[in-house]
């Protein structure tokens, strides 16, 4: 029996919303990404194998027990760690028999894990957090450990099938090697959700979901990913193909119906001509008629085939559109300084963030930086302050004459209640309506879409847009600051974000733990903050 068997499965939303219809498939034992674009499911599909949802119609078998760890933890800060991972009963009682009780409740919550706070500790320690302490409360640890201590908490129960939904969501770069390996260890079925390109280039298979059906690929994401481009290669040449076969068709049909036409004018003048008896004459008459009512059959049933062929070979065709774009008013000359930053500090909680010296910084001609560093260390910080929306308590900032934009993790540039239109009209009021049309259609905003207001768009389209009106603001930026963009994008939107910053011909500061995003942008310079000081790494 497959690890988990999903039958015929039907869900929708209370308002009727289809999300579900009659899916079916089989995931096998080992580790199977999967992988969609955004509001197709992912989520709410393993929220249904767990059984945090009940479908409508289908069944779901898991065979074994099931872990599931959620993007969002349900859990509440005044909770301790051990608590959490679920060991503070047995904990307790092991303390309760070492201080003389030996009843049979106290044996009872020991059960078999007598070595329970050792392996707690353990496993702690092997996902980074060996200084955490077991009575520690949860309000007190940073986002990234608190998915680290969810994950603990699966893995210590020994669970046969875990699903995991986006784990490396919030986590810097070593906190996601830990898990990465934590996971390598794990010796059951996993069913990851990600749009991780290093974690899923670690599975056996590929999963994906689309319209409604599951197609699996063996192998890991650039596997699947090469072979994806292949299809969609192939699909693309089927429907050139299929365009010219449909020409060839109606051509050749129009030339057989001018034919017959000919012919017909022709035998009509000949019979007339002939002086036979009218019966004889309209019987020919209409054996013509007829016969060419059946070539014209013919030809229009070759016309229906190829019409068929052709909409067959567009529906193989993704429609995970590139953005084209070219951006020359956002060029920056390469001797020119945008930005110098000076012993600049911060005060947290009466702490400061940039140690003794501050931190300093600059940032010449178009060049590209990747900001890295652990949770906490205050890259989001020196953002603010490289934008101006935060003064710094000391030190100095001098930005050069130009724009500098900034995209934060919660994309909150636009106004929620104007429409992707009326923002770009906002941020570049000088350009014509044909253009803005122009520039829509390129951010893939066509017919109503462009009409749909910001508060209404998903994750996906609501980084086009606010790239849309940011890229091509008036002025153009020369320093764009990007914080975590790839955080809760599909894989679709990744590569979309990836095609306009290469188009972008200014300078940037990236902090992002997304390796892969980093080189595909083509990173220069990589600049590391660590323990209030920022120092360049390679």
């Amino acid at each position: 029996m497959s690890p988990i068997v999903v039958s015929n499965l039907s869900f929708s939303w209370p308002d009727d919303t289809v999300v579900f219809s009659g899916l079916s498939f089989t995931v096998p034992e080992g580790r199977t990404g999967l992988v969609a674009p955004n509001g197709a499911g992912k989520s709410t599909l393993l929220r249904l194998i767990a059984g945090e949802h009940r479908p409508l119609g289908g069944t779901i078998t898991v065979d074994g027990t099931l872990g599931y760890l959620p993007q969002t933890l349900p859990f509440e800060g005044r909770l301790t760690v051990a608590e959490v991972l679920g060991v503070q009963a047995a904990i307790d009682a092991l303390d309760a028999l070492a201080a003389g009780d030996s009843s049979e409740s106290v044996f009872t919550a020991i059960g078999d894990d007598w070595d329970v706070e050792e392996r707690s500790r353990a496993q702690l320690a092997r996902l980074g957090l060996g200084h955490v302490a077991l009575d520690r409360g949860l309000s007190t640890l940073s986002g990234g450990e608190v998915i680290s201590v969810g994950l603990a908490a699966r893995l210590l129960a020994r669970p046969d099938v875990l699903l995991l939904d986006e784990p490396t969501n919030n986590l810097d770069h070593a906190a996601r090697q830990r898990l990465y390996d934590a996971l390598d260890a794990f010796g059951g079925t996993l069913l990851i959700v990600s749009h991780d390109r290093v974690l899923l280039d670690r599975m056996d298979r590929i999963a994906e979901l689309r319209d409604n059906e599951i197609h699996f690929h063996g192998g890991n994401f650039t596997a699947y990913a090469e072979a994806i481009e292949a299809a969609q290669s192939s699909a693309e040449a089927d429907v050139r193909n299929a365009e010219q076969l449909l020409k060839r068709e109606k051509r050749q049909m129009q030339q057989a119906r001018e034919r017959a036409a000919r012919r017909s004018g022709t035998a009509a003048r000949n019979l007339k001509d002939a002086g036979l008896p009218k019966i004889v004459a309209g019987k020919l008459k209409r054996d013509a008629q007829e016969s060419a009512a059946r070539a014209d059959d013919v030809h229009a049933k070759r016309v229906d085939d190829a019409r068929q062929r052709l909409d067959d070979a567009e529906r193989a065709i993704r429609d995970d559109d590139a953005l084209a774009l070219d951006l020359p008013e956002t060029e920056v000359p390469a001797g020119r300084t945008l930005l110098t930053v000076r012993g600049v500090d911060v005060a947290r909680s009466g702490r400061k963030v940039f140690g003794d010296n501050g931190v300093d910084l600059d940032v010449r001609g178009p060049e590209r930086i990747a900001l890295t560093g652990p949770n906490g260390a205050g890259k989001s910080t020196l953002m603010r302050v490289i934008n101006g929306d935060l003064e710094p308590e000391r030190g100095a900032v001098h930005r050069a004459d130009g724009r500098v934009a900034y995209l934060s993790q919660r994309l909150d540039v636009l106004q929620p209640e104007q429409t992707v239109a009326e923002s770009l009209a906002a941020f570049a009021p000088t350009l014509g309506h044909t253009r803005r049309m122009h520039l829509l259609a390129q951010f893939l905003f066509r017919g109503g879409r462009i009409h749909r207001p910001v508060s209404a768009l998903s994750g996906g389209e609501r980084l086009r847009a606010t790239l849309l009106c940011v890229l091509y603001a008036e002025p153009a930026p020369q320093l764009l600051l990007l914080d975590e963009p790839t955080n809760n994008l599909d894989l679709v939107s990744v590569a979309q974000l990836e095609s306009a910053l290469n188009a972008y011909r200014g300078a940037m500061i990236v902090v992002s733990h997304d390796e892969r995003f980093l080189d595909a942008i083509g990173i220069d310079r990589r600049l590391e903050l660590a323990d209030g000081r920022l120092t360049p790494r390679r």
